[in-house]
Order: C-alpha cells, then sequence, then structure tokens
C-alpha cells in the first residue's frame, strides 16, 4: 500500500524541515503538510497544505479519510518555557492531540504514528550524567508532565490495541533554517545569529548548563529512520533515548569564537535556568542504536562549521 502522510503541526521548528525531507523521500503528492494557520512559508507553498486544529478530532479525521492516510507524525505542541506560561492550554494541546491520533489508529483508520517526546521527561531526581533509557522520571515542568504521560499512554495503545506508535526523546535541537520556538534549549540557536549580527551574546543561562543537543538533520535523520524500521526492531513503545552530543553555553561560545574571533558572550539567567538545572546532562541511547541502527553524523565541531554556512549563505547573504 502507498504511504500516505499527515504531519499535524507542519509549520514548527521541527515540522518545518520534517516536511521537506519527507516530500523528498515519499514524493510531494504523497505528503499532507497541516498546521492551525496558514504562513507564507514552503511547507505551504512546496506541496499539500491544509488548515487544521490539532485538538478537532473531527478535522483530523476527515483529512485521514481524505487523503487515504497511512501515516501520521503528530508534530504539534506547546514547548517547554511558552507551556509554563499557559499550562492548562499546554496539557490540552499536548494530550488531546494526542489521544485523537491513537483513537484513530485504534479503529484502524491509520497504519502508524510518530509522536515526539523529549528529555524534559526527566526530572531533578533524574540521575543528570549518562541518563539511562529506564530510570527516575519526575518532571518539573507541564511541558515535562504532559511528555510522560503521553509516553506511558503510548505504550498502553500498543500493548491494549497494537496500535504502532514510535517516539524519540528529542535532545535541544539546532537549526539554521527556522527561528526558535520558546524552548529552554533554543539558547543554542540563537547564539549563532547574534555571533553574526552582533558579534556578542547574553545566554538566558548559565555557562555551565550542559545540556544534550542535536543538529536538526540528525534529528530528522533519526525520526523517518525509526518510522522506516520494520516493526519487530522498534522493542520500546513509550519513547527511545536520543543523543548526539552535550555542551554548555561557554563550551558552544568557545567553538563560536574558532570562526569569530572577537564574539564575546556574557550570561544572565532567567526561569529558564530552574528548567535547565532539572534536565539531564548527557543521555544514554544504546537502546536506539541497538534496536533500529540510530547513529548521529553531526557534533558541535561539524555542526557550528554547518551553521555559520548556510545561515551566511541563505540568511545573511
Amino acid at each position: 500500500m502507498q504511504t500516505k502522510i499527515l504531519i499535524i503541526g507542519a509549520c514548527g521548528q521541527i515540522g518545518t524541515e520534517l516536511t521537506a525531507k519527507l516530500r523528498e523521500t515519499y514524493g510531494v503528492e504523497n505528503v499532507i503538510a497541516s498546521d492551525i494557520r496558514k504562513l507564507e512559508n514552503d511547507v505551504v507553498n512546496n506541496g499539500i497544505f491544509e488548515v487544521v486544529n490539532a485538538l478537532d478530532f473531527n478535522q483530523i479525521q476527515n483529512l485521514v479519510e481524505q487523503y487515504q492516510i497511512t501515516d501520521v507524525y503528530l508534530m504539534a505542541a506547546l514547548l517547554s518555557a511558552t507551556a509554563e506560561k499557559n499550562p492548562a492550554f499546554a496539557w490540552d494541546l499536548n494530550m488531546n492531540s494526542l489521544f485523537h491520533v491513537l483513537n484513530l489508529a485504534k479503529d484502524g483508520k491509520i497504519q502508524k504514528i510518530f509522536w515526539p517526546s523529549s528529555i524534559a521527561v526527566f526530572g531533578p531526581t533524574t540521575p543528570r550524567e549518562n541518563t539511562p533509557q529506564y530510570t527516575v522520571m519526575e518532571p518539573s515542568t507541564v511541558y515535562g508532565i504532559s511528555k510522560q504521560a503521553g509516553e506511558r499512554w503510548c505504550e498502553y495503545y500498543n500493548k491494549q490495541y497494537g496500535v504502532d506508535v514510535r517516539s524519540i526523546r528529542y535532545p535541544g535541537l539546532i537549526s539554521w533554517s527556522t527561528e526558535p520556538g520558546g524552548g529552554t534549549t533554543d539558547y543554542a540557536v540563537d547564539i549563532y545569529h547574534k555571533a553574526i549580527t552582533d558579534g556578542k551574546f547574553t545566554s538566558f543561562l548559565s555557562e555551565n548548563s550542559a545540556l544534550p543537543m542535536m543538529y536538526m538533520d540528525d534529528a530528522i535523520k533519526a525520526t523517518i529512520s525509526i518510522m522506516q524500521a520494520p516493526a519487530e526492531q522498534i522493542k520500546i513503545r513509550s519513547s527511545y533515548n536520543l543523543s548526539a552530543m552535550s555542551f554548555t553555553p561557554k563550551e558552544v561560545a568557545e567553538e563560536i569564537k574558532k570562526h569569530y574571533p572577537s564574539f564575546t558572550i556574557d550570561y544572565d539567567p532567567d526561569f529558564r535556568q530552574k528548567i535547565a538545572d532539572s534536565w539531564p546532562a548527557s543521555i544514554d541511547d544504546s537502546s536506539a542504536r541497538e534496536d533500529w541502527g540510530w547513529k548521529n553524523d553531526y557534533d558541535l565541531e561539524n555542526m557550528t562549521v554547518e551553521m555559520f554556512k548556510n545561515l551566511k549563505e541563505y540568511i545573511y547573504s
């Protein structure tokens, strides 16, 4: 059967690049992008696009039936820092959108779901170094609470109803092509822009706040890889740990100075510091590497080269 994909939340930080890669992989006619509003961007202009509210079950079901969707990528969510400002709406969006697609799969309307989790499922009582796949999970943010609950529901629907749902716990994601989306790790995107435009940067995290990070190309590769893997290789149906690198604001600033020697950084921690302090500093993702062959391509050094190359060519040319 022809793979027909629906991406919900296609205009977000991950969705933008995921949509482009899925269209390239499966054909423009087989990938339906959707979001709550129609923006003037490549997601809307370069393929099929539908306006859909992720909280409206009937809208999603109608799209699934209209386009004979087989796979849904549910990328709609309110991220960590933004969610803290509106906890009730964050819970509603992050949880009920998931129930909508899980129930469609339970009823045989779709075959496969990708749902992203996050390192936000961990909390201040979690071992911070080389955080294991199975460990203490006591998240202290509404985003993390909703993601932890979502993991449990994914596993439940798989065990009870045989729903083929797949998930990875994204670390902080770094991309040159999309604006920061309200996440605690987004300083690591903004710092590259400011290096080019201002030659200086003020970090909202302290200099030694180590967090797991990943270049967006690796995140997109992992997302498509887990969905393409044979079902028997997906042994964890809550969510897989995923990692590529870990660094601090000070370390990324030092890497930037190799390209911009006069670059300076200072530190003015805000409410996001407390969120960062509750998350792991590094992640053990050996299960993903063993089960479905995950392997990252980027570390801090070659990611920094790619970030500046692309920002200068496409954004600041």
